[in-house]
């Protein structure tokens, strides 16, 4: 066999097709969850800021009226 053949049968060959497309598939995944991370977490550092504000400035009755 030469080596155009051999490159020929190379690139024709299925076999571990199914893991490329299962890498391609993952990549895809992890870059969506860095992708939605990013507002997500300046959401919740807002959020918690805001329940930081609540607790902080409320004030505790130490009696009934």
């Amino acid at each position: 066999m030469t080596l155009n053949t051999l490159i020929k049968k190379f690139a024709t060959d299925e076999a571990g097709a199914v893991t490329v497309d299962w890498v391609v598939l993952t990549a895809a995944i992890v870059g969506l969850g860095v992708a939605v991370m990013a507002p997500v977490s300046e959401g919740m550092e807002d959020l918690s800021g805001d329940i930081e504000t609540q607790l902080t400035t409320q004030t505790v009755s130490t009696s009934f009226q």
